[in-house]
């Protein structure tokens, strides 16, 4: 009789010494990271070379995924839904992770993300347009103050993070535009140069050759300084406008990773972003590499979430996919 509490014990111990092996070990097989967007795009091509750098330091192979759909939600829902294993992991990206849940219609909020490392950001710039009534950020500004309304800004599509910049930094400078939504960034520069609208905000790449031709002046860039790639053109702090904002992307996992497991994955990702390699294949690519902690890349995710409800609040837009 004493045997069968004896035998129970052994097993359990056996077990116990057998999960802690296996999450000394891990990672023990390759590791898959889902992309939530069609292969081509930035992300995609970024978790790629992320792939190709990372096996180097975490001593498996990473395979990438893609799952679009959704405006990138099916595939950071998959993520966020997968086994706390540490084998499946998400690219996030800004638009599912704190924009998407004020719409609703998602499976998923911030406290369902174990956030891992943020891999870069894609400025915003604003460029006046063929025609418009200003040139510099200082007219631009002035114009928009003295008309209300009436300064027609064209964005990416509604709702997304190019229309939720513009419509952040206009708040916080006192300022209505009329925000005018594109299929699209080339739709809404093309729109721009072709002098249909009087400003455009979009990403350095969509607009830069563009600019470095003459054909239309950049105004601002919504960061903290300045920029190399467009030394001459201020940022929000210099027009005494207090809002910067940038679309990002990273590594995520679902919630509750074993302590060493998100170590492990953790330390590989700062070897990887930090890797001289991946960051001349990041550069020739047109990508701006800004790795962040896993602590400071939930600060800028929770920020950016708080920032987006208020906005998406006074558009009238919050909850419109319930």
């Amino acid at each position: 009789m004493k045997l069968l509490p004896t035998l129970a014990t052994l097993s359990c111990g056996v077990l116990l010494t057998a999960v802690s092996a296996n999450a000394a070990d891990y990672p023990v097989r390759p590791v898959q990271v889902i992309v939530p967007y069609s292969a081509g795009g930035g992300t995609d091509l970024s978790a790629r070379i992320m792939a190709d750098t990372m096996k180097k330091y975490l001593g498996k192979s990473l395979v990438v995924r893609n799952q679009p759909g959704g405006g990138g939600s099916i595939g950071t829902s998959a993520a966020l839904h997968a086994r706390t294993d540490g084998y499946t992991l998400g690219m996030g990206a800004q638009g599912p992770l704190a924009m998407l849940p004020h719409y609703g219609g998602v499976g998923y909020s911030l406290d369902d993300v174990e956030f891992l490392a943020l891999m870069g950001r894609n400025l915003m710039v604003v460029a006046g347009c063929q025609g418009a009534p200003f040139e510099d950020a200082e007219s631009f500004i002035d114009y928009a103050r003295e008309h209300p309304g009436e300064v027609r800004v064209g964005n990416s599509g509604a709702g997304g993070a190019n229309h939720i910049a513009i419509e952040g930094f206009g708040s916080a400078a006192g300022i209505e535009f009329n925000s005018m939504p594109f299929g699209g960034a080339s739709a809404a520069v093309t729109a721009c140069v072709g002098g249909h609208i009087d400003a455009v905000i979009a990403h350095p790449a969509e607009v830069l050759p563009h600019i470095e031709s003459g054909s239309i002046p950049a105004l601002l860039v919504m960061e903290e300084e300045r920029i190399d790639a467009l030394p001459d053109t201020p940022v929000p702090e210099e027009l005494g406008v207090d809002f910067t904002w940038s679309a990002w992307k990273g590594v995520i996992a679902p919630k509750g990773l074993p302590d060493d497991v998100k170590e492990t994955l953790s330390e590989a990702l700062r070897e990887t972003f930090q890797d001289e390699e991946f960051l001349a294949r990041m550069e020739e690519m047109g990508e701006f590499v800004d790795y962040r902690s896993a602590d400071e890349f939930r600060e800028l995710a929770e920020s950016d979430s708080a920032t987006a409800e208020e906005i998406i609040r006074q558009l009238n837009m919050y909850g419109v996919n319930q």
